[in-house]
């Protein structure tokens, strides 16, 4: 069992950081362990210093059931931490939230019903967001729960390692969350007027903005005070990362029912018609083709051809029994690969730990649903990805279950299958472009430990 001298040296400073500050950004890289700095300095503030009385964790579901009590129960000095998982049907959280432990740990999803349905009174005077970045929506049920309650919290962090996967107009939500509007305005509009001008527009109908050219080092000079943040390959000695495409290619009559939707939005399939009514669902649609099968109009599966699943086919025999993680998008890609294959879809605590244990040769995953705090780096080290997904968040949480700390492999492979001369291209590139304004705002407020 891990004690608390085990932690390394910027675990320490991050856990000083935490407790010197009531309001707290950690942006720390997957795999620094996020987790076990927040909980240490959660220890030292309950019962050294009696700061705080009551803390809660707002988490993703599976990182809220399995991972904050996987690493309560791992350490040491965490020994005399009681928790509480808030999750399951109403009878069951509320049942968590009566137990008074000294850490709740409740799933972002409920959030709004812990705040204004429960009928429990809000008496916690720390509240931890794990994933600060599920808070980017100012809209959302969720966001606006909390800000009813945020006056109240003491203490606050939040915890992410992708701050702005869309941009950098994410950030105001994320900041007015842990300070309530003091750094970058308490008003979206007055940070848009700020640092943003409009991009796309149809007459006074504006649909996006693009950051002034100022915008980004006074944004990242704003929230500094308040902000930590660090890479993975800077503190760790991480195993090299291997980024592979493996390409397919359509037949030519194949290449021309592409090249018909793209250019038409109508598609007669097999006798069935697919249409895509504007241009987000055009590209889901030639994403779906890209992979291999699409829906129709009345939501059958529509096959379209077998390139990926033949490539899978050779990357499994190349792999020669090394097990594979395969992240799949759409359902469709799932039954077909189902199908084709013998896998094993990650969804619970048991296919994790049979994962992390080298029993399940080929698993599959949906990045949506496992992005984020899954340990998964005990039982392999290559990623195929056969369906992406535009999300950066989403792409970098998946490609961080294996290339993590702890990881055993000397290297670590990301496979992607991409379709050649087709939007998988386009999404591969929008995810590198993205990369670069994250890094920007992880380099800019980097720590920097004397």
């Amino acid at each position: 069992m891990p004690k608390l001298s085990d932690l390394h040296y910027y675990q320490q400073y991050c856990v000083s950081y935490i407790e010197t500050h009531e309001t707290a950004a950690i942006f720390l890289d997957c795999g620094l362990g996020k987790t076990i700095i927040t909980l240490t300095a959660a220890v030292d503030l309950l019962f050294d210093s009696f700061e705080v009385h009551r803390i809660l964790v707002v988490a993703p579901l599976r990182v809220a059931r399995d991972t904050w009590p996987a690493e309560i129960r791992k350490w040491e000095h965490l020994s005399g931490l009681t928790y509480a998982v808030a999750v399951g049907n109403s009878r069951e959280r509320k049942a968590a939230l009566l137990q008074g432990a000294d850490v709740t740990i409740i799933n972002r999803e409920n959030l709004g019903w812990l705040i204004d349905d429960s009928g429990i009174p809000f008496t916690y005077d720390m509240v931890v967001l794990d994933e600060l970045s599920s808070f980017k929506n100012h809209k959302s049920k969720r966001f606006r729960a909390l800000m009813k309650v945020r006056p109240k919290v003491k203490r606050i962090i939040g915890l992410t390692g992708t701050p702005s996967s869309n941009g950098l107009m994410d950030l105001w939500a994320e900041f007015k969350a842990l300070d309530q509007g003091q750094r970058l305005g308490r008003f979206i509009t007055q940070y848009r007027t700020a640092y943003f001008m409009p991009d796309k527009r149809n007459g006074e109908i504006i649909y996006s903005y693009k950051p002034l050219p100022y915008a980004e080092d006074a944004i990242y000079r704003k929230i500094s005070d308040i902000t930590i943040s660090m890479k993975s390959t800077d503190h760790l000695k991480m195993p090299e990362l291997i980024s592979t495409q493996y390409e397919v290619q359509l037949s030519a009559e194949e290449r021309k029912r592409y090249e018909e939707l793209k250019n038409d939005l109508v598609l007669e399939l097999h006798g069935d018609e697919i249409t895509a009514a504007n241009a987000a669902t055009l590209t889901g649609k030639l994403s779906q083709l890209a992979n291999g099968a699409i829906y129709s109009d009345d939501g059958k599966i529509i096959e379209f051809h077998d390139r990926k699943l033949d490539a899978l086919e050779d990357i499994i025999e190349a792999a020669n029994g090394k097990p594979l993680l395969v992240a799949y998008w759409f359902r469709h890609d799932l039954e077909r690969i189902r199908r084709w294959f013998d896998v094993r879809e990650i969804k619970s605590s048991q296919d994790i730990d049979d994962w992390n244990a080298g029993n399940i040769p080929v698993a599959v995953i949906h990045p949506a649903s496992a992005g984020h705090g899954l340990n998964l780096q005990s039982g392999g080290s290559t990623l195929v990805w056969f369906g992406l997904t535009w999300s950066l968040e989403l792409y970098q949480q998946t490609n961080a279950r294996l290339w993590r700390q702890g990881q055993k492999s000397r290297t670590v492979v990301i496979q992607h299958i991409v379709t050649a001369s087709t939007i998988d291209g386009q999404i591969l590139n929008a995810l590198k472009r993205k990369d670069k304004t994250q890094s920007a705002l992880i380099a800019a407020v980097k720590a920097v430990m004397r």
